[in-house]
This record gives C-alpha cells, structure tokens and sequence, in this order.
C-alpha cells in the first residue's frame, strides 16, 4: 500500500496514527500540499478533490477522506481496534471525531484560509480570529463530552479512532496559538497519547516530507532568499 499524504495535513496524521497503532508499514508518496502539488494532473487521477491523503492498495485501489480509511483498515488489520463492537458506544464515538473532522478542520484548513484572505480581504488577524472561533466551539463541546467519561481515553482505555482524529487537531490547534490549558480533558488525552510509540511515529516532525521541507527552507535561507513561504 501507498500512502500519498503531505507531513502537515492533518488528515494524513490521523491516517499515520491508525497505521501505526496497527503496526501496518505502507510506501509513502509525498504531496507539497504548499507548492500546489495536490492541484496537478497526476494526483487529480488519484484524488477527483484536490486533497489528501489518498490511500493505494496494492491492486489499484485509491481509498480518499481519511475517516473512510481509517474504516477500511479497521475493517482490514482488526487488532488493535479502532472502533469498539457496541453499536451505541461506536456512533458516540464517530460523532465526537465528526466534530473534528467535519466541523473544525475543513473550516481551518490550507484551502479556506487562502479563499477568506483572497475572497474576503481578510488579514492576519482576521484569519487568527476565524481560526480560533472555530477550534475554540467545537472543543468547548468536545470537552463536555469527554469530562463525563472517567475513562483514560475518550469513551476507551486505549487509543483509538477518536485519538487519530484529536492528536491532529491539537497540532493545529498549538499552530495557531490556542490555549489547550481550557479543555483540561482534552489535553490530557493529547498528552497520554503522545506519549506512546506510535504517536510519535506519525508526529509531523518525524515524517521525511518535512525534513526535506526543513532542508530547502535552510538553503533557501543561505542563499539569501528571503524567508520561507508558510502554509
């Protein structure tokens, strides 16, 4: 299997976390979400959307939106579980992760950002204030729901399909400055996780597509270039 992701997009990381927390290796194939190269002919045969991660299976299957693979490899590599078998207990915690990943992330991503800034002459601030708005209600909401589980977990006493979605989320949350200290749950389940091997296997510094990120960037410095383009 191949992996077509990019090392920031937080849709990739919460498939990496999956593959991971199963032990299930894949090639990966690195798409510069920040030179366009998501928007090219060859991933559009991919992908119909311009996004990642996209997921090829051996026979040529191309798997897309990442809560769907992380479906398939649940379905596919069984142990560990990323969804338990109780039909009540698996639909709260979809709908957590749907909190997540439909009404945090889409509205905070590359794409949006651009057009607010593009189509709506928003600054710096503006988008700060439309980034923070977003995070901050749906994990005013998640945190309601999380404190009333004593669990280590969200709902479970190991990491699973809600974690692959928040540990990203969190990322991009540090990104644009939003203070974790208020969802004291939340945080907490960030921090635990982590803290495990599988975590940190996935976490975007430790991904090969930002380490040559990092390099251009440096030799672009040196040479005098200016500073780096930022997402």
């Amino acid at each position: 299997m191949t992996l077509h992701g990019y090392w920031r997009s937080s849709a990739s990381y919460r498939v990496r976390i999956a593959l991971a927390l199963k032990g299930v290796e894949v090639k990966h194939k690195f798409v510069n979400l920040k030179t366009g190269e998501q928007l090219a002919d060859s991933h559009s045969a991919l992908n119909v959307q311009p996004y990642v991660p996209v997921l090829e299976l051996e026979d040529g299957t191309k798997l897309t939106q990442s809560l769907a693979i992380l479906d398939y490899l649940d379905a596919t590599f069984p142990e560990p579980e990323l969804m338990p078998r109780d039909a009540i207990l698996r639909s709260k915690i979809l709908s957590a992760s749907l909190i997540i990943a439909s009404d945090i992330a889409p509205i905070a991503n590359l794409s949006a950002l651009k057009y607010i800034r593009a189509e709506h002459g928003q600054d710096e601030a503006g988008v700060k204030a439309w980034i923070h708005h977003w995070i901050e209600k749906g994990f005013t909401a998640l945190e309601k729901v999380a404190q009333d589980y004593d669990t280590p977990f969200l709902m479970t006493e190991a990491p699973a399909f809600f974690e692959c979605c928040l540990v990203p989320q969190v990322y991009n949350t540090n990104r644009f400055g939003v203070d974790m200290n208020q969802f004291p749950k939340l945080n907490a389940i960030n921090t635990a996780c982590l803290a495990l091997e599988a975590f940190q296997k996935a976490m975007p510094e430790n991904q090969a597509d930002r380490i040559f990120d990092r390099n251009i960037a440096s030799r672009g410095m040196s040479s005098g270039s200016g500073k780096v383009a930022s997402r």
